[in-house]
């Protein structure tokens, strides 16, 4: 199968023929060789590299793949407060580290050093594995590099 184009979560209404299992960093591509869930090879042949998430479609001659994410070995920050929360992001974006906004609490990668400096700063702080899901980027862009402000 050979997958040129997407379908954001929620635009594509037909059944997924298969699905493909991606961590965080395998769902920023452009162009790979991949298996799907059912066995089946896929070759994802984009025209630029995107950040496809959870639920997005991969479009084939054949049907649509779902994108599911894979769980990952991830730190939740919880606060004592709402403005406690707002400091502990406030860090994370500080060091542009990819984050999950989930409600009452953080999620990130799991990093040691970032784990320490909010158990410091006063988080109470779990490892879990789950899907990685941070929020996308500001303008409309799926994934945050640099401070680079060019529009392309």
């Amino acid at each position: 199968m050979h997958a040129t184009k997407t379908a954001p979560a929620g635009t594509w209404t037909e059944d997924a023929i298969d699905s493909v299992t991606l961590d965080y960093d395998a769902r920023f591509r452009r162009r790979i060789a991949l298996q799907t869930d059912g066995g089946k090879p896929l070759l994802l042949d984009l025209a630029k590299a995107q950040s496809l998430a959870q639920g997005d479609g991969l479009i084939t001659e054949t049907g649509i793949i779902i994108v599911r994410a894979a769980p990952e070995r991830l730190a939740e920050l919880r606060a004592c407060d709402t403005a406690h929360l707002v400091q502990l992001a406030w860090h994370l974006g500080n060091r542009h580290l990819p984050t999950e906004l989930s409600g009452d609490c953080l999620r990130i990668r799991y990093d040691h050093v970032i784990v320490d400096m909010a158990r410091k700063l006063g988080a109470e702080v779990s490892e879990i594995n789950a899907p990685f899901n941070p929020e996308g980027g500001a303008y409309g862009h799926g994934r945050t590099h640099s401070h680079d402000h060019r529009p392309d």
